[in-house]
């Protein structure tokens, strides 16, 4: 018993530090359904969504959600510690090794204090091997816990320095394409100010920003649970904004270089289509649909009206049916895991941008004759 007990300690010590390799070291997307960190988001995330589905208010139930991400990296890294603690408490306490303990028997709880010790390199020294074995398993675990805590340390600032870099460019996107960002009013605004010809860098800025994410979410999954400071912005409201944008001018834009957009079209829809992956999120198509007909053909007027030279008939609405088709079951079934809002194509009602409201103020010039109401929206107010 005491072999298989001394056996299975080995196998966890492994476990652990080939999960924590994969989650913090390994830059890419692993696909075996068995790990610790996978299992742990599994079953953590599904009752915290739960209680944040129970709460009425946005503003709160966003607070809740933003929670999630940072305290699970925490907790998860907590775990690994204890499960490599544990590990060796059992691999000495399995193996009969003795402890030196002065008025006090080498019990099972002993064996895990001078782990714990040990690993943490505290260096009390009340408790110390004696059997050569024991003294080797101490140096072993000892160096072990050095490198877990600079890997950890190592760790955090960078997977800080990826949630920036992504959220610094989601900010950019608030006065180009309103709150939530629609691809209706980033082209609308393009037009109205003449800068539709800025279209091509500006979609090309955003395929970069789409592999960056790709890139980053697959190294570390748990950037997906870190949301943005405004519950009305998120990274997959940005992604599916910039799908949208270029599915419209890949269908029906004149003027624009449709090859710049199908660009940046493939490399987001690959972006949702290896997250939802990633986190086996299946396919969901869109119920009700983000851009009903009457929407489409009001878009169609405002864009004209902003200047921009549209081609119409039903190959352009067979085609533009046809790309969302591509990216609209994943960007849903990603919105419904992470409890996110996706936004509409087209917003009914002339947005309210993120810079233009305040709790102190209610009232602002605005750009583009954008108007505040009499008090602001708490989902749009900081």
């Amino acid at each position: 018993m005491s072999y298989l007990i001394a056996g299975g300690s080995l196998v966890l010590i492994a476990r652990v530090l080939l999960d924590s390799f994969e989650a913090m070291l390994l830059p890419r997307r692993i696909t075996r359904h068995f790990r610790f960190a996978r299992l742990f988001y599994i079953y953590s995330w599904t009752p915290w969504a739960a209680l944040a589905r129970q709460m009425r208010a946005s503003k709160r139930r966003h607070l809740f959600l933003s929670f999630f991400g940072p305290l699970s990296v925490l907790v998860l890294m907590g775990m690994w510690a204890v499960g490599l603690i544990l590990g060796f408490a059992l691999l000495q306490w399995s193996l009969g090794l003795a402890l030196h303990t002065p008025g006090e028997d080498a019990g099972f709880p002993v064996y895990l204090y001078f782990s714990g010790v040990t690993f943490f390199t505290l260096g009390f020294g009340d408790v110390t091997p004696v059997h050569p074995l024991g003294r080797f398993l101490a140096v072993a675990e000892t160096g072990l816990g050095f490198a877990f805590l600079a890997v950890v340390i190592s760790y955090l600032p960078v997977l800080y320095q990826a949630f920036s870099h992504r959220e610094l460019t989601i900010a950019l996107l608030d006065a180009r394409a309103g709150s939530p960002p629609t691809a209706g009013q980033l082209l609308i605004r393009l037009g109205r100010h003449r800068n539709f010809a800025r279209l091509d860098r500006f979609l090309e800025e955003w395929e970069r920003w789409a592999a960056e994410v790709l890139e980053s979410h697959i190294s570390f999954p748990v950037l997906s649970y870190y949301r943005s400071q405004h519950d009305n912005q998120s990274w997959l409201a940005a992604l599916t904004a910039i799908l949208d944008t270029a599915a419209l001018v890949i269908a029906g834009a004149k003027g624009a270089d449709p090859y710049q957009a199908q660009l940046t079209f493939a490399t987001a829809r690959h972006t949702v289509v290896d997250l939802a992956q990633a986190y086996y999120v299946p396919p969901i198509d869109p119920d009700p649909d983000r851009l009903p007909e009457d929407q489409w053909r009001r878009l169609q007027e405002e864009l004209r009206t902003a200047g921009i030279d549209l081609r119409d008939g039903e190959a352009v609405d067979r085609k533009l049916a046809e790309l969302r088709g591509m990216y609209e079951p994943f960007v849903n079934a990603l919105a419904r895991h992470f409890l996110l809002a996706l936004p509409p194509v087209h917003s009914e009602s002339t947005p309210i941008d993120n810079w233009q409201t305040s709790a102190w103020m209610r009232r602002t010039s605005g750009i583009d004759r954008l108007a505040l109401p009499e008090q602001p929206c708490d989902d749009h107010r900081d």
